[in-house]
């Protein structure tokens, strides 16, 4: 570890600019979600698709990038973080271009989870980079600051999604999208210094994982994380993938308005990450977690409750943005968790825990939709999932 943070001087390290750009490269992969979301009900109508394929478009980007973390964070792990960063980061502009010009349906999908594999790459080289840097404490509180940039992207592109409504079609969007990945792509390539010296690399390249993967998975609290975030995967997908529809159809929100709702969403996730930043010092990232599946499990019930008894939008709401709050906690100390104990093979530690969260859910929420996306289907899987994890982490991480 020490020869790794002389890599870097300490203003580099820690300075606002790394902060700033590490937190946009984490989180442009999922704005490539939150920015066309308003739009979701215009492009099934515009394709001539059903609302069910539209989703699907979510689906598979999601997907791609649970995918594309095996394969970007081994070979970070093997090459260095900058190399395959600026690789995934080229490559989602280039398919961004893509999805704007598809012109089916299939070529779309096909499109968006390349995509997805592309955008990968920042969520996961991130993250190794936080660890080459940082452990402990000052790894929990810098994974709280790229949550805070990251989760303020959201806040802006939903708004800003719902107002381009007025004056592009779907297809912007994407064009949107490629121009902000040909941004950072240059910032990255101009002003990323590369944080794994030569001798800190691994040999195997992406062979190592599965090598990498037989330790990970081995006693310890990592494995139980690992299935932690595949359960938690489903609540978040399932609010991702379903609330545009649930909200606009069932409720008679119009986008302008949902963008601004699910930016008030995603303020809700800046508000828990740095209520947890604040409480680092005071409680061990184990505890915090907890705290924050508990948190998701009031969330969610009261999203559920409001769907089952007819409460209105207003409680319905509150419960969904309860439950983003909650994500504020348990992404930062999760990372904390999986990662603190794993700096030697970073890369497949952070890829292997990306893979879980981002694919499970994509699988399963469009088969719980299948039968109508309604307000009760959103409620009752977000809350089946956090009651799922709950029972795992007050029982299969106690003592650890």
């Amino acid at each position: 570890m020490t020869s790794r943070r002389k890599r870097l001087a300490p203003a580099a390290r820690t300075g606002p600019g790394l902060i700033l750009l590490l937190g946009l490269l984490e989180a442009f992969g999922p704005l490539s979600m939150d920015l066309y979301m308003p739009a979701l009900p215009e492009l099934a109508a515009t394709l001539d698709t059903s609302d069910a394929l539209a989703q699907l478009t979510m689906s598979v980007c999601m997907l791609g990038l649970g995918v594309g973390q095996l394969i970007a964070g081994p070979l970070s792990d093997r090459f260095g973080r900058r190399l395959p960063l600026l690789v995934g980061v080229a490559a989602f502009t280039v398919f961004s271009a893509g999805c704007a010009l598809a012109p089916s349906a299939e070529w779309l999908l096909l499109f968006r989870t390349f995509q997805g594999i592309g955008g990968a790459a920042g969520m996961v080289v991130t993250l190794a980079i936080a660890r080459d840097l940082f452990s402990g404490a000052e790894l929990s509180k810098m994974l709280s600051w790229l949550a805070l940039v990251g989760a303020t992207a959201p806040i802006v592109a939903p708004v800003l999604g719902g107002q381009l409504t007025a004056v592009m079609d779907w297809r912007g969007f994407f064009l949107v999208l490629g121009g902000l990945g040909a941004v950072l792509f240059a910032a990255a390539a101009l002003w990323l210094p590369e944080s794994l010296p030569m001798g800190a690399r691994s040999a195997g390249g992406g062979r190592s994982l599965f090598a990498d993967a037989r330790v990970l998975l081995g006693p310890g609290p990592y494995r139980v994380v690992l299935a932690i975030s595949a359960i938690s995967g489903i609540a978040f997908f399932s609010y991702l993938s379903m609330s545009s529809f649930v909200l606009q159809n069932g409720f008679g929100v119009s986008p302008q308005l949902f963008g601004v709702m699910f930016a008030l969403g995603s303020l809700c996730n800046v508000v828990g990450s740095q209520t947890n930043r604040v409480l680092v010092g005071r409680f061990s990232p184990l505890e915090l977690y907890r705290a924050g599946i508990g948190i998701a499990c009031i969330g969610s019930a009261l999203a559920a409750l409001s769907a089952l008894l007819g409460w209105g939008l207003g409680p319905f709401v509150a419960g969904l943005g309860i439950y983003l709050m909650s994500t504020g906690f348990t992404l930062p100390n999760q990372n904390t968790i999986a990662l603190d104990a794993h700096g030697d093979r970073a890369g497949s530690a952070a890829a292997l825990i990306g893979m879980a969260s981002l694919t499970v859910g994509p699988i399963v929420s469009p088969l719980v939709s299948a039968g109508g996306l309604t307000t009760l289907t959103l409620g009752v899987t977000m809350a089946a999932a956090s009651a799922a994890v709950l029972v795992l982490g007050m029982t299969a991480l106690r003592g650890k």
